[in-house]
């Protein structure tokens, strides 16, 4: 019966994180504290550290698979895509180290106040500011590499750190901060996701955090799901993803925020 739940949330997690690029981990890293660290129904997680190292696997799952779906649909933007992942390395080995530190009502807490903060910021975004459904870039397309990649060190860093991979900061900061579509910077922060996640994996590998049975199972489901949310993504709205991922983000960030606190 685990097994088959694993299944189905990994079909989840990667069908919705697909779709708006975040590689899914948003959404495992809060199910894993709240049903399968100590105390939840299925006690598999017994440290921040297995946690954020077994969402990294699904993670890097599910952002392969995706990839290699908008691959296949010329929606990787390789200019900026090679630069940035390869920017994110670093942090992503540092961010697996680090987060050793933290205990899991700290990561409650912590990762709680991270997604407020996101999701409050992409809610006004998409709300206030227009979004283009372009598919591909316009020919005389130019953004600012250097911010880019500075930006990407730490998207590194955080995602080793939380397990959520690092679209859910790459994406906004590529539509908003450096002017990509939202269906290019989706496409671009999978192929970004893929590369960061596989390094940060390695190295919660190294340190043993990685529980192996959801890992395996999760990601298996979430490489499907990846497949299925890249075809969705074509007939989506860019608002309609945005406002999903906002949302998303708010409600589970006031409960990690709550559920932090009551520790």
């Amino acid at each position: 019966m685990d097994i088959i739940l694993f299944l189905v949330l990994g079909v989840g997690v990667g069908v919705f994180g697909t779709l708006v690029g975040i590689g899914g981990g948003l959404i495992c890293v809060p199910i894993f504290i709240l049903c399968m660290s100590e105390g939840g129904i299925y006690p598999y997680f017994h440290t921040a550290g297995q946690i954020a190292g077994t969402s990294l696997v699904v993670v890097f799952a599910n952002a392969l698979s995706g990839t290699l779906a908008y691959i296949r649909q010329k929606r990787v933007f390789f200019n900026a895509a090679i630069p940035f992942a390869i920017a994110t390395l670093p942090g992503a080995i540092l961010g697996s180290y680090i987060v050793n530190r933290f205990s899991t009502p700290m990561l409650d807490l912590y990762f709680g106040i991270f997604l407020l903060i996101m999701s409050i910021i992409m809610y006004w975004n998409s709300t206030h500011k227009p979004a283009t459904d372009l598919l591909e870039l316009p020919k005389d397309f130019q953004y600012n590499r250097t911010i880019g990649i500075i930006a990407s060190l730490g998207v590194g860093f955080l995602s080793s750190i939380f397990g959520i991979g690092g679209g859910v900061i790459h994406v906004p900061l590529m539509i908003y901060l450096l002017g990509f579509p939202v269906h290019v910077a989706t496409a671009t922060s999978h192929f970004v996701l893929a590369c960061s996640s596989a390094f940060g994996v390695v190295s919660h590998y190294m340190l043993n955090h990685i529980v192996w049975i959801p890992a395996i199972c999760i990601s298996i489901g979430a490489a499907i799901g990846a497949q299925i949310g890249a075809k969705i993504s074509r007939k989506t709205k860019s608002k309609v993803i945005l406002t999903l991922l906002s949302l998303a983000m708010f409600a589970l960030g006031l409960r990690l925020i709550l559920l932090g606190s009551a520790h």
